[in-house]
Order: structure tokens, then C-alpha cells, then sequence
């Protein structure tokens, strides 16, 4: 009898933990060097593990692990476990989320490091307020989890989304010494020093009203904390000619919409965001995006507009790739060929046709565990155009992935 209650016990217990994973390494070959490298290619490794433990029927445990390698020392080599996400480069091995969950009826709240994603366009968010991102290699970017505490509460078809975090999580922008960061004309003639970051000390808060009605979905949020894009504080050394470099997050109050219209032949979404901030460091300026979705078969279409309007201009040194791809016509499509094989393409065409980049790949899966793509982007433009800068990054790239 009680072996069969451990025999019961420890089936309970299996079916209250799950988690998965995946292995995963990347070859990046770039046929041109860039200023800030002399190399052609970049290879990276990757160890993800999620796991949720459901310890009551109403409370359950998340956490993530990510452990990294490269070629390129955007990892670093230090032995550490990072949980902040405040490094300059990538941690060797980070927390990606540990969070606690309880659900109660129609109301839902986690503590603890967690992705939170508001908005419904798919190329772009402005009403991602609480999302920072990897952008040490911008074409390729991955969410940043925050502390916060979140609570959802369900009403009928209304759902009302409360964040808070005590503290603060920049997105990381590309390094010094890397091919991603585009010096200005001249400034091989002055030296810069990085100075790191100035952090804010203060909280973050933000409200979200969603609403589904007959034929469409809508929402309205709110947000006041700071920029998690960095803008740039620079002091000049007149005695040895060189500029000594901060990255500051300045102030951000926003108000933000978004709304869904499924129609017979495809669905509108739209999402727009107004920042204002009371800092002379940023800029005000409405982002928005209108795009078109349409799902056909084993093909999936969207294509749209990304736009920008700068009511008050304050600052023009800032790192921002969401203001970076707008005024710019933007279009995803994939096809599923079969179980088994996919293809997509993405791209990106600025309206004055002075940047551009599209991107490419192929994606096939062997057995239940292997997967391979193969990808390229390709960048054109000038040199004053946010996309075209980054003209002599264009590559290829090869990924190979052991999911468990």
C-alpha cells in the first residue's frame, strides 16, 4: 500500500512540473568588415530552459535559464549569474525569468521577473512599454524580462492590466567594438570613452484597458517611468580633444491605443503611442503603425506603414531602432510548405527610399528534436539613413537547434 502511494505521489508530482528547451548555435558570415571590425563571421551558442511547477491548483512557479557563448565577446566571460539584465554585454548565464503566479477566478497576478507585451500590431510596438530588448545586433533582437508585479482582472469582455516595477531595465545597445555601432562622419579624429550608464532610481507604472466587442478589439494604455532606450551625454575634453560618453534614460509619460478589425478579406490593426516627458533629454513625438493581416491557406501576409510625428525636437543623440523603422513601409510573408519545412521573408523600405533591408530564410526540421535555417539579411541605404548605415552588415547566417 504505501509503495503505491510514492508510485501516486511521484506521478502527481510529474505532471505538476513541465519544462522545455533547446540548444541552439548560430553562424553569422559577413562578406565586408565594418569600421568597429575587421572580422567576417561570428559564431554563438545558446542553452535555454524553461520550467513551470504547479505547487497548488491556483499557484504556480516560472523560471527560465539562459547560458551563452560566442566568438565575438558580446558574451561576457565572467562567472556569474546575472538577474538584472544590466550588463553591457550578454551574461554567460542569466536568469531569463523567475516568477510566481496565482489564478482565481477571473483575476490573474505574478511577482517576479516576467515578459510582459502589450499592443497587437505584429511589426512594430509602440505600446511596448514594459518590453525591453537585446540590441546588440539590431536586425536580431530578444525581449528582456523586468521585476514587476502584474495583476489582470477579467469583467465580462473588458480585461484591466496593472504593472509596476521597482526597478528599472535599459534595452542593450550595441557594444563600442562592434560592427553595430555607426561612429559619425569625423569622429575618427576624437576620442570617445564609454562611461557607462546613469540608471534611473525610481519605479515604473502602467495601466492597460482592453476590450473586445462585436467584430473588433480595442484598447487603451497608459505608462509613466522612463525611456528604456538610451539617449547620449556627452562631455568634451577641450585638453585632450576627446568626448566622454554616458547613456542616460530620460523620463517617459505615455499614452497609448491600439484596436484589431478582422474583415471578410483580411484584418486592420492598429497602434499608436504619444511620449512626452517633462526632460530636455528626449524627444515628444507620436509613433504609430496601420498594417494589414491576411491568412490564406498556408500562407501568411502582413504589410503596413510605420509613421512618426516629432512635436518638440530635443535631443538628437539617442539610440532608438523603433523611431529607426519609422516612416517605412514594412511587410512580412511565410509559407508552410509542410509539417516539416517553412519559408519566410521580411522587409523593410524607407519612404524616401534611402534605407532598406529584407531578410530571408528557410527553416526545415528532422525528426522531433533537430531543426536548421538558413537566412540572410541584406542592407541598402546612405549613410544618414537610420536602416542604411548598417549597409556593410549585411550576411548570412546558418542556425542549427536541439529542442528537449
Amino acid at each position: 500500500m504505501r509503495l503505491l502511494l510514492f508510485f501516486a505521489a511521484a506521478s502527481l508530482a510529474a505532471q505538476s512540473f513541465t519544462h522545455r528547451g533547446y540548444i541552439e548555435t548560430r553562424g553569422l558570415l559577413f562578406p565586408q568588415t565594418a569600421p568597429g571590425d575587421s572580422g567576417h563571421g561570428i559564431g554563438e551558442a545558446i542553452l535555454r530552459w524553461t520550467a513551470t511547477y504547479k505547487a497548488t491548483p491556483r499557484w504556480r512557479l516560472h523560471g527560465a535559464i539562459d547560458s551563452r557563448s560566442d566568438t565575438h565577446r558580446q558574451v561576457e566571460r565572467e562567472a556569474r549569474i546575472d538577474w538584472q539584465d544590466r550588463s553591457a554585454g550578454r551574461p554567460a548565464l542569466s536568469l531569463r525569468r523567475f516568477s510566481t503566479s496565482y489564478t482565481r477566478g477571473r483575476l490573474t497576478a505574478e511577482f517576479g521577473k516576467q515578459f510582459i507585451r502589450w499592443g497587437k500590431a505584429d511589426i512594430l510596438n509602440p505600446t511596448d512599454r514594459f518590453a525591453p530588448r537585446d540590441f546588440l545586433e539590431v536586425i536580431h533582437t530578444d525581449f528582456l524580462g523586468v521585476m514587476a508585479a502584474r495583476v489582470l482582472y477579467e469583467f465580462g469582455s473588458d480585461t484591466f492590466d496593472f504593472v509596476y516595477t521597482p526597478r528599472f531595465t535599459p534595452s542593450r545597445t550595441p557594444l563600442p567594438n562592434q560592427r553595430w555601432v555607426i561612429l559619425p562622419a569625423g569622429a575618427a579624429s576624437i576620442g570617445f570613452a564609454e562611461r557607462g550608464a546613469r540608471y534611473p532610481g525610481a519605479g515604473q507604472a502602467g495601466v492597460r484597458w482592453n476590450h473586445i466587442g462585436r467584430g473588433y478589439e480595442f484598447s487603451a494604455s497608459f505608462f509613466e517611468g522612463f525611456q528604456h532606450l538610451p539617449s547620449l551625454e556627452i562631455a568634451f575634453d577641450a585638453r585632450t580633444f576627446s568626448a566622454n560618453v554616458t547613456r542616460i534614460f530620460p523620463r517617459l509619460r505615455f499614452y497609448g491605443a491600439d484596436a484589431a478589425v478582422p474583415l471578410r478579406w483580411f484584418t486592420i490593426k492598429t497602434e499608436a503611442g504619444y511620449f512626452t516627458s517633462s526632460s530636455r533629454a528626449t524627444d515628444e513625438f507620436l509613433l504609430y503603425v496601420a498594417q494589414l493581416e491576411r491568412q490564406q491557406g498556408e500562407w501568411s501576409f502582413v504589410g503596413g506603414y510605420a509613421g512618426e510625428f516629432v512635436t518638440a525636437a530635443r535631443n538628437p543623440l539617442f539610440f532608438a531602432p523603433d523611431r529607426g523603422i519609422a516612416r517605412t513601409f514594412l511587410g512580412r510573408a511565410s509559407y508552410t510548405i509542410d509539417a516539416n519545412r517553412s519559408i519566410a521573408a521580411e522587409a523593410a523600405v524607407r519612404q524616401t527610399g534611402q534605407g532598406a533591408y529584407v531578410k530571408g530564410e528557410y527553416s526545415q526540421a528532422f525528426g522531433s528534436h533537430w531543426r536548421a535555417t538558413a537566412g540572410f539579411v541584406l542592407i541598402r541605404g546612405g549613410g544618414m539613413d537610420f536602416l542604411g548605415q548598417y549597409r556593410r552588415n549585411s550576411h548570412a547566417l546558418v542556425t542549427i537547434r536541439y529542442s528537449f
